[in-house]
């Protein structure tokens, strides 16, 4: 017997409404959850770590608060699909339609069968998604409340096509952004739409051309982007029902910005789901969406997704170039599949690769396609004419015109191809008609007249690469510095995070270190770390000890200034007289002992050994209250024999005074 959506089965957990009022949420108990696996960055290292009482009681309390202003409906846990309580990536609900979600994981794909059947029972119209990209539900398709607009995640688990999709199932807009932070694999995680075309999010989990949709969308009153603390504790994962805000955690000022827009906060501790990457919104699936249908007076549209399929041949393996290939595309903010492969037979053989392009823009796909044409792709469909358009001013070329390469490129003109001369880089093709065959030169944007024609866009146009590039090796003006800096920033923040669960979980961190440590000015952090308990075990050869000692008594790292970058006079030496002093105290604990040394890395090793309590750390979270155990390599330095006690103060120092800073401590 079908049901209609909002009815219940017996044995379900009931609601509070009596069913006066339509379901609006549909939740699943925690009966087999657990942490069984690694899909995502939060689970690792977590892997048998939860527990199922707490988790059970953070859950209850979640329902609770939204049972008082919502009604819910109850999915049957299943045993051996421990992340079935995270309904919302069951799939989207949408005026009476389910359309299932098509994990990217086979983990979680034995729940799909399990939710669609439940759904069925009920009397949903079960619709599929027609491609065969991937789809993780209402994750990564969140309703703008009241309006028929859905934003979408993709990057990371959902495809583009999917949302694609979705604007065509459901006759609504769609705007995909693009998530780029694994530890926001979801949409949710790190956006939450409110009601009144408001939206709560972290900007830092988005590219760049994603932020400016949103910020075109959505007014600077409207919009209020949280900072990192609110965002690793999920925040943004939040479910709104009426005026509350129910969340796992809220900073102070977010609780004051939703304040001033009529919304209350309501926190409900979700640690332990915290661990497997989810919280409250990942928790709960809308059943329902009030203002989501199209009007019908409304104008229809369309999807603003483009494809395109692309072939290249040449050395993909062993050169890098598939590698490159397709980090073009997710880097300019589209997603691939590829639809065929044929490796060479032999490594001096070519391989031959047919990838579908997706861009959630024309103009994205466009400027993606001009890149991977460059690289010595082809667009993969009936050859077609170079469009030309002519010059209007000289000296300036037409909007859309196509930059050159330094490799060999043929365009075609009256259904020929023709070779390109002066073949040069960061110039235009001009193609001179008035003759047969026509011509087609490289000239300089200054060299332009009124009336050249010029090749525009990428139709028409293929490339010969003499040397393919390996991964790394292409050029970019802007690539190198600028960009490997922002890497720098977003590995430092990830291992910051890293750091902090492990320390947190009762863990234990060994840092593998050398000199360069030293010579990079990172000493001082790094024997910060060790004070306040995030490492406990060093792993260094001599040369770390020597430079980090010879840093904490005289300010240099083999005799530069680590402050000013220069030479001390005479600091060559320092090292030397560092090395020395240790031999002469028979090694680094006695000289950290007789205050000989007082900072630096080794210095506070020391003070964090085992019977000895750093000063200011704070023991482990989950761990006894006793110090962390500090495990240093023997022989850092060679000792000196024992010799007779020395009768000197603590504090003298009975070795030659070596070349000192002006400002040496």
């Amino acid at each position: 017997m079908r049901r209609p959506p909002g009815s219940r089965l017996r044995g379900q957990l009931p609601g509070p409404h009596n069913g006066r009022m339509p379901s609006d949420l549909l939740m699943c108990p925690p009966r087999f959850y657990r942490v069984a696996y690694v899909i995502n960055p939060w689970m690792e290292g977590n892997i048998g770590r939860t527990d199922g009482a707490v988790a059970t009681q953070q859950w209850e309390r979640l329902r609770a608060e939204l049972a008082r202003r919502a009604a819910i409906e109850y999915a049957e846990p299943a045993e051996g699909l421990p992340d079935m309580p995270f309904t919302a990536n069951a799939g989207l609900v949408h005026d009476g339609t389910f359309i299932p979600a098509r994990f990217r994981f086979p983990q979680r794909q034995p729940e799909v069968p399990r939710l669609t059947s439940w759904f069925g029972e009920r009397g949903y119209r079960v619709v599929s998604l027609p491609s065969g990209g991937t789809f993780e539900g209402e994750g990564d398709a969140l309703f703008q409340p009241g309006v028929p607009l859905l934003w979408g995640g993709y990057g990371v688990r959902t495809s583009l096509q999917a949302h694609r999709d979705l604007s065509e199932l459901l006759d609504i807009e769609v705007i995909p952004l693009r998530l780029v932070d694994e530890r926001f694999y979801h949409l949710d995680t790190c956006f939450c739409p409110l009601p009144g075309g408001r939206v709560v999010y972290y900007p830092d989990a988005f590219d760049h051309d994603s932020l400016e949709t949103i910020r075109v969308r959505v007014p600077a009153e409207q919009r209020c982007e949280v900072d990192a603390t609110d965002a690793l504790h999920f925040a943004c994962n939040a479910v709104v029902v009426g005026d509350a805000y129910v969340t796992n955690f809220a900073s102070p000022a977010l609780q004051e910005r939703l304040a001033g827009w009529g919304f209350q906060t309501v926190v409900c501790p979700l640690t332990e789901f915290i661990l497997a990457g989810g919280a409250a919104k990942c928790l709960v699936l809308q059943l329902t969406h009030p203002g989501a249908r199209r009007p019908a007076a409304a104008p229809r549209r369309p999807s603003a997704v483009r494809e395109r399929m692309v072939e290249i041949q040449g050395d993909l393996l062993d050169t890098g170039l598939m590698n490159t290939l397709l980090d073009c595309i997710t880097e300019g903010g589209g997603s691939f599949e590829i639809e065929a492969f044929q490796a060479g037979l032999r490594h001096d053989q070519a391989s031959l690769a047919r990838v579908r392009v997706v861009a959630p823009a024309p103009e994205r796909l466009e400027t993606i396609l001009t890149r991977l044409v460059q690289m010595g792709a082809r667009v993969a469909e009936e050859d077609r004419d170079a469009r030309l358009e002519a010059v209007t001013r000289s000296g300036v070329a037409p909007r859309d015109f196509y930059s050159t390469t330094i490799y060999p490129t043929e365009v075609r003109v009256g259904g020929r191809w023709v070779r390109v001369t002066g073949q040069r880089m960061d110039a235009v093709v001009v193609v001179d008609g008035r003759t047969d065959p026509p011509r087609a030169s490289c000239r300089l944007l200054r060299a332009l007249t009124v009336g050249d024609r010029v090749v525009c866009g990428i139709e028409g146009v293929r490339i010969h690469p003499t040397h393919v590039p390996a991964a790394g090796e292409t050029f970019g003006f802007m690539t190198a510095d600028t960009s490997s800096e922002r890497r720098v920033e977003l590995a430092v923040d990830r291992i910051a995070w890293e750091m902090r669960r492990v320390r947190d979980r009762g863990g234990k961190i060994v840092v593998v270190g050398g000199p360069v440590v030293i010579h990079t000015g990172g000493g001082p952090h790094l024997a910060r770390l060790v004070r306040r308990s995030y490492v406990q075990a060093l792993l260094a050869g001599n040369g770390l000890a020597a430079h980090d000692i010879e840093q904490a008594l005289f300010g240099t790292s083999l005799g530069v200034d680590l402050k000013r970058g220069i030479n001390v006079q005479g600091g060559h030496r320092n090292h030397l007289y560092a090395i020395n002093l240790v031999r002469g105290s028979g090694g680094i604990r006695q000289a950290v002992e007789r205050g000989l040394i007082r900072e630096g890395i080794l210095y506070e090793a020391r003070r964090a050994a085992p019977g000895r309590r750093a000063r200011g750390a704070r023991a482990p979270v989950h761990s006894s209250s006793r110090a962390p155990r500090w495990r240093a390599l023997r022989g850092s330095f060679p000792r000196a024999s024992p010799g007779p006690r020395r009768t000197a103060p603590p504090d003298a120092n009975p070795f030659p005074q070596p070349a000192r800073m002006t400002s040496a401590r």
